[in-house]
């Protein structure tokens, strides 16, 4: 009851202080492109567009990705585990969200979840998210909607160097560098990123053979460490044309305590690595862009203790599909490949603007899919590949009226082809934007859906997860109603939403004699262990819906509040074996209330100081789960002051970030492995200290006149 008053009397007082017009505010000159795939400002795109500035990714401070959206949102919610993020927005997961990087679809999925590891929040410009299916334009990842992170390119002649080192609690350390520069019509770009945690537990409770253990050593976050290195190089022949070649190289180590003394425990005989590779050229001329890119992320188990692991031999020799099953000791040093999933992807696509006010947005795509993953997979080896075309209009006839009409047409090799429309509009009243939109989503299967299986054990519970090749496409439609008003101190938005899916892909039990002919049952054991198989099936139908608020307002030049709230509401049908009939149940992961708010402060005390500190906090009522319990509510606040040194426009900066996360020292200890609301460790304390050195352009002209000089300091 205290979480619930002290946000809403922080949106009452956003509410009461919105009564005059004073200020511009930055936002409403912001310029959005993920919605529509064109350029608009944020206050006249016809798709709503919610936007993380960088004066907002400044101030919060976040280390990662996941914080930066679970703190800035109340759409977002996140477990963070070895393999991923488990990401969910409205309601839906990993799966179904696309994230891109500057329009780039990421790659580097493990067990249906992204490694948001990939992406160093110290690079980030800003973040665009779109919600709601975007299949007509992104294709089949983009049910639940689409995340877009926005880098930051520094291509002012000469040289720029910045170093970034965060040090926190529990030997968190982040490290981030930048090299760029300019040499007439040549630019380069290098950037490097470290991270790495001892991690933390926050019980050594664990429910296992029947009884709770008290000496646990599993702990909440396993020790880590991960680095990326990535290099984009540009070349301008000519005005109007641009050409790119960018790579980058990402490896992650997760070391992992063994728990030896309980065998029906999650043993750790092994530690696990990850290896990510990608490599893309293209080009730009005027507004048509081409891109091809190759993505490689790999699996491995490094094992730390002797280990027993089964190999499938097959031939003609054995007999029958299912060939011999040998066990093989994996001794401590020796590596295991599990996966190794790799992307070849293709795209053109250009803008165009018509007579009559219309832009049209077309582009052709194509997509492989490759999947290497010798013990996990039937033969070794499987693959997939999608060509697409699109095409999207937005009609401009009348000043206040926009209609956004499009349509894509896949061809998959298994399920043949798709159209999937969509159409939005949006309604222009003075500073009020009226928004309807209905979409269609389609999602073909992925390459683990179809084949992949392994073993997962939680606890003491261990279920054999089977891929299906009997499986149909997803399917979604999502209709959407939106208001919002941007005035230039506050602005709100209301949208209410509603996204039914059917054949939702989901794993489910099943008896053994479920499992089609030709798949193993070997990990089925010999009764001696139990263990359950699960199947991915698609379910009859699912439905989720709710009501978004964000509001902002500026009540100060020097201090802006925000807050967000988000109410969710999820049904699904499941088959129950024992009783022969569907259920109704609530997603997995479901919260129906989030919430986040933030006041965010910046002053200049002279010409080479300036302070910005952020005061926030963020919330969830029950997650909801089918097995292993509900994660409890809760309410976390943090602070974070950033201090900046230098005159804007000067060769040498210097930022000093201080702050404190989860000052009132929350933790959630629910013994292993049942759910957790949230897996913060508790107050932690950080440091980060930014050096930017800038020698160039900017520098000379910063020095022709004073005039212009104060104009930068109070721009910076």
């Amino acid at each position: 009851m205290r979480q619930k008053l002290a946000f809403g009397l922080w949106l009452l007082a956003i509410g009461t202080w919105a009564q005059t017009d004073v200020w511009r505010s930055d936002s409403i000159q912001e310029v959005v492109v993920t919605g529509t795939g064109t350029r608009h400002l944020l206050k006249d795109a016809p798709v709503e567009t919610e936007v993380i500035t960088q004066k907002m990714l400044s101030q919060y401070g976040g280390k990662s990705l996941e914080e930066i959206l679970a703190g800035l949102t109340a759409s977002f919610a996140f477990n963070e585990g070895d393999m991923g993020s488990q990401m969910q927005l409205n309601g839906l997961g990993n799966s179904y969200i696309l994230i891109l990087v500057d329009g780039k679809r990421i790659h580097g999925d493990v067990g249906g979840e992204n490694d948001l590891g990939l992406i160093d929040p110290q690079n980030i410009e800003k973040i665009e998210i779109v919600k709601g299916a975007q299949s007509a334009l992104y294709g089949s990842d983009a049910m639940a909607g689409v995340i877009n992170i926005i880098t930051k390119k520094h291509t002012e002649s000469g040289l720029y160097v910045d170093n970034s080192t965060r040090y926190g609690t529990y030997n968190d350390l982040r490290q981030h560098n930048t090299m760029a520069f300019t040499l007439g019509k040549f630019n380069s770009q290098t950037n490097f990123q470290l991270q790495r945690s001892d991690g933390w537990q926050n019980t050594a409770e664990e429910w296992a053979e029947g009884e709770v253990l008290t000496d646990s050593r599993n702990k909440t976050v396993n020790k880590f460490r991960n680095w990326q290195i990535a290099e984009r190089l540009t070349y301008q022949p000519i005005k109007g044309l641009e050409l790119y070649a960018e790579g980058s190289y990402y490896k992650k180590n997760i070391l992992r305590p063994q728990n030896g003394r309980h065998p029906s425990c999650d043993v750790y005989t092994y530690d696990l690595r990850y290896n990510n590779a990608s490599a893309s050229v293209g080009g730009k001329w005027n507004n048509v862009t081409l891109d091809v890119d190759w993505n490689k992320h790999a699996y491995y188990y490094d094992y730390t203790a002797k280990h027993y692991d089964y190999v499938l031999l097959q031939g003609e020799e054995y007999g029958d599909q299912n060939g011999e099953w040998f066990s093989v000791a994996m001794l401590p040093g020796q590596s295991k490949l599990q996966s190794d999933q790799q992307r070849v992807m293709a795209q053109l696509k250009g803008i165009f603007n018509l007579p009559y006010e219309n832009t049209i947005n077309a582009g052709a795509e194509y997509r492989y899919d490759y999947l290497k993953a010798p013990d996990r997979t039937e033969t070794g080896t499987a693959d997939d590949w999608t060509g697409a075309l699109y095409v999207q209009d937005e009609f401009n006839w009348l000043k206040w009226l926009n209609i956004t009409a499009g349509l894509r047409l896949v061809d998959n090799h298994n399920y043949g082809f798709r159209l999937t429309p969509k159409v939005s509009t949006m309604f222009s009243v003075d500073d009020f934007r009226f928004r309807l939109g209905w979409s269609q989503g389609f999602k073909t299967p992925t390459v683990k859906e179809l084949h992949y299986r392994y073993l997962h054990i939680m606890g003491s519970s261990m279920f054999f997860n089977i891929g299906n090749v009997n499986l149909d496409p997803q399917t979604s439609n999502y209709y959407s109603a939106n208001i919002e008003y941007r005035g230039q101190r506050f602005t709100a938005a209301v949208t209410a939403y509603l996204n039914k899916l059917d054949h939702m892909i989901a794993l489910v039990n099943v008896s053994e004699s479920e499992i089609p002919p030709g798949i193993t049952t070997a990990y089925m054991g010999d009764g001696s262990n139990k263990v359950q198989a699960r199947m991915y099936k698609n379910m009859d139908d699912a439905r989720t819906s709710g009501v978004d608020v964000t509001l902002s307002y500026r009540l100060l030049p020097e201090l802006t509040l925000n807050g967000a709230y988000s109410y969710l509401d999820t049904k699904a049908h499941l088959y129950d074996e024992k009783t022969d009939c569907m259920n109704t149940v609530i997603i997995d992961g479901t919260a129906h209330h989030k919430w986040s708010a933030s006041a965010l402060y910046s002053h200049v005390f002279s010409p080479i100081y300036k302070l910005g500190v952020s005061l926030s906090t963020r919330g969830s009522s029950k997650r909801y789960y089918q097995n292993n319990g509900n994660g409890k509510g809760y309410q976390i606040w943090r602070i974070n002051t950033t201090h900046d040194f230098g005159r804007s426009g000067k060769m040498l900066a210097y930022r000093l970030e201080l702050g404190v996360d989860n000052i009132f020292n929350y933790v959630d200890r629910t013994m292993h492995p049942y759910h957790l609301g949230t897996n913060t460790p508790g107050r932690t304390v950080h440091a980060t200290l930014t050096i930017k050195f800038n020698y160039g352009k900017r520098v000379k002209q910063h020095n022709l006149s004073t005039k212009q000089n104060s104009n930068n300091d109070e721009n910076d």
